[in-house]
């Protein structure tokens, strides 16, 4: 293959997203979408959301697009797209993936209880467009995206697409790690891809690997070393375009749940760190397969609850074991835990010295594994 060949198939190789099987009409599908969201039911997000809701947090979809499903508009703002020759402002999608993966981090559902809802379903969402209406994009077209997202604040970056880096997108998720944004990205979909792709392969991006309804490894999922946490990502029910609904299966649909984690976590504890919110979703995951970290698990299921309410000891001073909530029904008050505050900036303060920051995160948990907890 010549350089000039491979440089363009580089230039086109942003990961087709997570497959997506588009809803159409039904009788009153909003009145059943909520029962087919096994995942909420299955991850305790009832539990989680007495907790937080993801209040104040703002993440950054980059994707198709979002297109104004009434369960989700009240949480979308205008964004962008980096799309070649277009305009707007990211509130469009004729494909679907993007008001998907949108829906499940923030759609808010119905007042009577119908509708789908996200993980945070008071989080805000900001749309760009970054891959077209054929499901995929260039790799400069999503770095353009992330420095849209880094430059209006966005606090969490949902990537569901995995695949080939080039320079700008390496810098421009080195900048969003560097801005103190958490990164998720998926680690990609069998059988197109054999291993970790890009982002998520990056040291400090939450690569997310799936599960299915019975908690084992989805076969759709790719496995590899850089593999931190996997969630549900088999019929995965979510938002669609002009306000239907769609079915998904793939790591696209874990990484925008574990996205919606990280917004509970931002929420609940708004002082701390990308490195320790990271931190606790992988020190509170349920262990799956062999114990401690996997290739095809990574540290485990993540575990909503217990990313808001343990005693998660912050980085650089592990104890030898992360105490759980004392009952998953006792749910704190809303609001920022002082304590977590300051021991996440003085871990942040411990990073830098140590040279590493999200680098030395990933490192450090992978050589220090935390003793398994109990598997689903």
């Amino acid at each position: 293959m010549t350089k000039t060949i491979a440089a363009t198939l580089a230039a086109l190789a942003i990961l087709t997203p997570g497959q997506q099987v588009l809803l159409q009409s039904a009788p009153e599908p909003g009145s059943r979408i909520r029962a087919d969201q096994w995942h909420l039911r299955y991850l305790n997000s009832g539990v989680a959301n007495s907790i937080a809701e993801g209040e104040g947090v703002l993440v950054a979809v980059p994707d198709t697009g979002v297109s104004p499903h009434p369960d989700l508009r009240n949480n979308l703002l205008a964004g962008t797209t980096t799309l070649p020759g277009a305009t707007g402002d990211g509130r469009d999608d004729k494909n679907s993936h993007g008001t998907g993966m949108a829906g499940l981090i923030a759609a808010h559902g119905q007042s009577d209880g119908t509708g789908a809802v996200g993980i945070a379903p008071q989080a805000k969402i900001l749309p760009i467009q970054s891959s077209g209406a054929n499901n995929t994009g260039r790799p400069d077209d999503l770095a353009a995206g992330i420095d849209f997202a880094v430059a209006h604040h966005a606090t969490v970056i949902s990537i569901s697409s995995s695949g080939s880096s080039t320079p700008a997108l390496v810098q421009a998720i080195r900048s969003a790690l560097s801005a103190d944004i958490v990164v998720v990205a998926a680690a990609g979909n069998r059988p197109e891809d054999g291993y970790v792709g890009y982002p998520a392969s990056e040291s400090g991006v939450i690569a997310v690997g799936g599960v299915d309804r019975t908690g084992e490894h989805a076969s759709v999922s790719v496995s590899g070393p850089e593999i931190d946490v996997v969630a549900p990502a088999v019929d995965i029910y979510s938002t669609s375009y002009n306000g239907k609904y769609s079915k998904g299966t793939g790591t696209s649909s874990a990484t925008a749940i574990v996205a919606g984690a990280a917004a509970l976590i931002r929420s609940k504890y708004p002082n701390l760190p990308a490195q320790e919110v990271a931190h606790r979703l992988t020190a509170t995951a349920v262990d799956k397969g062999p114990p401690g970290r996997d290739d095809q698990y990574g540290y485990g299921v993540i575990d909503l609850v217990a990313a808001l309410t343990a005693d998660v000891p912050p980085l650089g001073f592990e104890s030898s074991n992360v105490t759980p909530p004392a009952s998953a029904e006792a749910a704190p008050d809303k609001g920022d835990d002082s304590s977590a505050t300051v021991r996440g900036l003085a871990t942040l303060g411990l990073l830098v010295a140590a040279g590493g920051g999200y680098l030395f995160w990933r490192r450090r948990r992978r050589a220090d594994d935390p003793p398994p907890r109990v598997s689903r």
